[in-house]
């Protein structure tokens, strides 16, 4: 399966929040560090702010932050918004679908895949924050 490049933003951002668990963060800071358009994380992070993953701050001295401890925000149920994971092929529109014996399979797949992630947080992604801070600076 492969994760759309929404999703691999998504990830990013939560990564870089979480190596910076205590501070505010710009939209244009995450931009330049990772080298991704501004306009299209901007898309993101809302999108994420709405789905009550990150908190966004307004403000002169705003900023975007995880909402809550990175234990708490669970990769699943990130996967399951971001990718609106229901099947990995639309057999829906197949004729042959009603005899098929392939959805239940994929269906299978489907919640097996997103089961691994299930097992993870962000504070997983991030259990090495002095070097993901250097690497982070360094971009």
């Amino acid at each position: 399966m492969r994760l759309t490049r929404y999703t691999d933003y998504a990830i990013r951002v939560l990564i870089y929040l979480g190596a910076r668990e205590d501070e505010l963060c710009s939209i244009r800071e995450i931009a330049r560090t990772f080298a991704i358009s501004q306009n299209h994380l901007m898309k993101v992070v809302q999108d994420l702010a709405n789905a009550g993953f990150i908190k966004s701050v307004r403000g002169r001295s705003g900023g975007i932050r995880l909402n809550g401890p990175a234990e708490r925000i669970n990769m699943g149920a990130l996967l399951r918004h971001t990718e609106g994971l229901t099947d990995l092929i639309a057999c829906s529109e197949c004729m042959i679908a009603p005899a098929c014996g392939m959805p239940p399979i994929l269906s299978e797949a489907t919640k097996a895949f997103v089961a691994v992630f299930d097992k993870y947080s962000v504070a997983d992604l991030v259990r090495r924050k002095a070097d993901l801070r250097v690497l982070l600076q360094a971009a």
